[in-house]
Parts: structure tokens; sequence; C-alpha cells
């Protein structure tokens, strides 16, 4: 079962990676209104598998995991780094240079 992303989860990744909505559009390859509008819904759903698919590409690229909802429990987000290695790795990014993979294990 997929989980169910809503515009809170949505925002809530945003602010605990510290990316403004212009770099997680961006990241997400949705235009900037789309991704106000998105985080606007509240605890609606997002249907659309095609935005789904950009907002998880948006968290990955930013280290943001998305935790399923359970039992006990509603859907919520956690950074894969520390906030200093997210720091870190946002400065680097920043820097320029040559371009090379760099996905993380």
């Amino acid at each position: 079962m997929d989980t169910k992303i809503t515009g809170r989860v949505v925002s809530a990744g945003r602010a605990l990676a510290g990316i403004g909505r212009k770099d997680f559009a961006k990241a997400a390859g949705l235009p900037f209104a789309r991704v106000t509008a998105i985080e606007a819904t509240g605890s609606a759903w997002l249907r659309s598998a095609a935005e789904r698919a950009a907002i998880l590409r948006a968290f990955d690229h930013f280290g943001v995991v998305l935790i399923d909802e359970d039992g006990n429990m509603g859907a919520g987000v956690r950074l894969k780094f520390t906030r200093q290695d997210a720091g870190q790795i946002a400065r680097l990014e920043g820097e320029g240079g040559i371009v090379g993979a760099d996905d993380a294990p």
C-alpha cells in the first residue's frame, strides 16, 4: 500500500529539511504555484500519481523520508541525514563545480 501524501506532510517535510518552496518546487519539477496549492490543501490526499512521484523525488533529493501511517500513528516525515549532514550537503551543492552522481547509500 502506498503512503498517502497530504499537503501537511509536504509542508512538514519541506520545513524539516529547511527548504523554501521555490527550491522544493524546482527539485520536484513542479511549478511553485502548484507546490503552494498542494500545501494549502491541508489533510487532503494527493490524487495524482505524477504529483506524488514528484513530491517523493524532491523528498529524496533533500533527504526527507516519508513514514507510513500505522494503527497507532499517522503518516509523517523524518530526515535521512542528521541536520549537520543536511546542512553540509546543501552547502556543498551550492558551491558549483563538477557535477557527479551523489546518491546516498
